[in-house]
């Protein structure tokens, strides 16, 4: 089977919900909310690319999604549906522009416009920062194809636009998707 514009895919887990946390050999639901965008499951591996697609991602890889990609909600009747993204028994079309990162093995790749931050730590200063993260800093840790041609690579430190950042949780790591355009200074 395959789809004209979609990848076909599937939960990565087969949970739509990533809302359990492994502490002492026991699994801990850390959240029973279907609307907290937290906790909703990413990860989708694809089964199949879209006819004609003649890109990189293959059966196998493994889909950063949008967090809406899984997720129930209710109607105007309060019954509970699936997105638009569900096909059936548990699978899903996702749109190119519904996911930002691909992993191939134990590589992760940037997709199309997206790139990927670390947030910095607050620096030291004489005046009192309550903020975890330094505002607008960050590292890159994915640049896409246009920024490497520019000369922005992993490990570089870069400022960012307000507003641009969308939290990731990635391997236990806290990233931030920007749009390569939204890179304003490397530092």
């Amino acid at each position: 089977m395959k789809s004209p514009f979609y990848f076909i895919t599937k939960p990565v887990t087969n949970k739509r919900y990533d809302n359990t946390k492994k502490i002492g050999g026991v699994d801990l639901i850390v959240s029973s909310s279907d609307e907290d965008h937290r906790f909703s499951n990413r990860f989708a591996e694809v089964i199949e690319t879209p006819l004609g697609y003649s890109g990189l991602i293959s059966p196998g890889d493994i889909l950063v999604v949008h967090h809406n990609v899984f997720k129930f909600y209710n109607d105007m009747k309060g019954r509970q549906r699936s997105g638009k993204s569900y096909f059936r028994d548990g699978i899903f079309l996702i749109e190119p522009d519904q996911f930002f990162m691909y992993k191939r093995g134990d590589e992760y790749y940037s997709y199309d416009r997206y790139c990927f931050v670390k947030p910095s730590p607050v620096r030291k200063s004489y005046i009192e920062n309550t903020a975890k993260y330094e505002p607008l800093i960050g590292t890159m840790f994915l640049p896409n194809e246009y920024l490497l041609s520019v000369g922005i690579n992993k490990g570089d430190s870069v400022c960012y636009t307000p507003g641009s950042e969308y939290e990731f949780r990635v391997d236990d790591e806290l990233l931030y998707r920007v749009f390569d355009h939204q890179i304003t200074v490397k530092l």
